[in-house]
């Protein structure tokens, strides 16, 4: 693979954020290794695979598709990071995907609002912005639900009758953590730098007391390595045996979905042509890594299919830890303690991106109350943050009503985002990878163009699975929602666009090139 430097002759056309046409109002305090320690926490290995084992461990058919499922969605998901990398590297804004689609569709030799092969610009970049923040959003809200979730799961080794607790406790626990991280957001913004580098030594961490506990212990039992890396049983999910494997997907598809949401910090990043795509493409090898660490040790040593039936709240990671390590439940709870850590952590690098994401979009008049929303205080979008986390507490009430409705909403996070990637990687490809052609970082023409079309695959297939229900029959508390309410979404969007957006959002500024 090869990838083209700032030392490049070409690298001078590369415009910085000056120049793509936004002032600069946030401070440039992050380096690369404060981009890398974000986008680690983001993925959270041992939060985003361990609150979703429960997919692949018992309706993903277990072991086979837990580890080689894993290797497949880390080489796939590599392929959506470069490619989103070339992107970031070429338009470094913290306006992300609608802004890339909205330029990439402007010829070259025609400015900003000149009549062009692109009257579609404006309202198609209006769209993707507001699948993407869409996907911002409620990925912040699975985020803060799950950890909620894994805190009840947690508190029910030593009260198991609080698996019987009611909607509104659950509720309580959610609202609380998303008090808790807007507190951390908006008070500590200028400490968070130091914070994505402690959560990334923070995830390993886990990781490591996780492999020592288990395969220390192993109360339960150990598997051989046939069957802790070949047991297949898809009997559980009703579905076949070919479409059940692909489940169990979902957990690695779920933790590395995220990953272009670090491009919400480009214009907190010193030189972001450079630093954001090296820190996106070199998470995913190092969280590839973190996950196969984490989840080998739990497949030596995993429980029967059937007893995962049991787990409270859905959550598989708290029940196999008891099992696991025993103790009257001590250990379990001490290791979780380090989970909520890494849950923490990604709560917190989650909403400062979505807070970012919703700024920006409401500096081009994406969003009704644009002018509230693109504000910052104290050197931060606080309004903004401050909307993410109340949008949050209002959907999360959606769960009292309807756990499978709630479920829709989560998978709607992870549609949002593919879809916001898919867009801008379409076109980029539509039009022959023009203007990634002066990137200061990317891949060479050939492998380029490879790496592009497997993303758009996989994504495509990403928007398909993610819509499936996990389990047969189909009930409807069961029923996957997701692609009802991303199509409700999407109507409400252009709807909006009709309404309001097409006279107040003329697409992002004018770029300034450099001769």
């Amino acid at each position: 693979m090869r990838i083209f430097h700032s030392s490049s002759p070409e690298a001078a056309a590369a415009p910085s954020h000056v120049q793509l046409g936004y002032p600069t109002e946030l401070a440039r305090n992050r380096g690369f290794a404060a981009i890398l320690g974000m986008a680690l926490a983001i993925t959270a290995v041992p939060y985003g695979m361990g609150s979703a084992l429960t997919s692949a461990a018992l309706y993903g058919g277990g072991q086979l598709s837990m580890v080689v499922g894993l290797l497949v969605v880390v080489v796939l998901d590599g392929c959506v990071a470069a490619s989103l990398a070339e992107l970031a590297s070429r338009f470094p804004t913290s306006s992300g995907v609608y802004y890339w689609s909205y330029r990439l569709l402007l010829p070259n030799d025609k400015p900003t609002g000149a009549s062009s092969s692109s009257a579609a610009a404006a309202p198609l970049a209006y769209i993707t912005g507001w699948f993407w923040l869409i996907g911002n959003w409620t990925i912040a809200l699975s985020v803060n639900f799950g950890f909620a979730s894994l805190v009840a799961a947690t508190v029910c080794i030593y009260q198991p009758s609080f698996s019987s607790a009611s909607a509104w406790q659950l509720l309580l626990i959610f609202y609380a953590l998303c008090l808790l991280t807007f507190i951390i957001c908006s008070l500590g913004d200028s400490l968070l730098p130091y914070v994505d580098r402690i959560a990334a030594v923070w995830n390993l961490l886990t990781i490591v007391v996780v492999l020592v506990v288990v395969a220390a212990t192993a109360r339960s039992g150990r598997h051989t390595a046939a069957t802790a890396l070949g047991h297949y049983d898809p009997s559980f999910s009703g579905w076949g045996p070919g479409f059940a494997f692909f489940i169990g997907l979902l957990p690695p598809a779920y933790t590395f979905c995220a990953i272009g949401m670090v491009t919400s910090m480009a214009e907190e990043c010193e030189d972001p042509e450079t630093q954001v795509p090296r820190a996106m493409t070199l998470c995913m090898p190092l969280g590839g890594v973190a996950a196969l660490v984490f989840v080998l040790p739990l497949c030596f040593t995993l429980p029967p299919q059937a007893d995962l039936l049991a787990a409270p709240y859905g959550q598989a990671l708290p029940y196999i830890l008891t099992r696991v390590v025993g103790g009257g439940g001590a250990g379990a709870v001490a290791v979780m303690a380090l989970v909520f850590g890494v849950a923490l952590f990604c709560s917190v690098s989650i909403t400062t991106t979505a807070s970012r994401c919703t700024w920006a979009f409401a500096r081009d008049a994406g969003i009704p109350g644009s002018r509230l929303w693109a504000r910052t205080a104290a050197g931060q979008p606080l309004p903004a943050l401050a909307l993410v986390t109340v949008v949050q507490m209002l959907l999360g009430l959606i769960n009292l009503g309807s756990t499978s409705a709630f479920t829709a909403f989560v998978s709607v996070g992870v549609i949002g985002l593919a879809v916001g990637y898919l867009v801008p990687i379409v076109i980029s490809l539509a039009t022959r990878r023009r203007e990634v052609a002066t990137a200061r970082w990317r891949l060479s023409p050939a492998i380029g163009i490879a790496v592009n079309v497997v993303a758009v695959l996989w994504i495509v297939f990403e928007l398909v699975l993610f819509s499936m229900p996990q389990a047969l029959p189909v009930t409807p508390a069961s029923m996957n929602y997701a692609s009802v309410v991303f199509v409700g979404f999407s109507v409400i969007s252009a709807g909006w666009y009709c309404v309001a957006g097409r006279r107040n959002f003329k697409g992002p500024p004018e770029e300034t090139r450099i001769n």
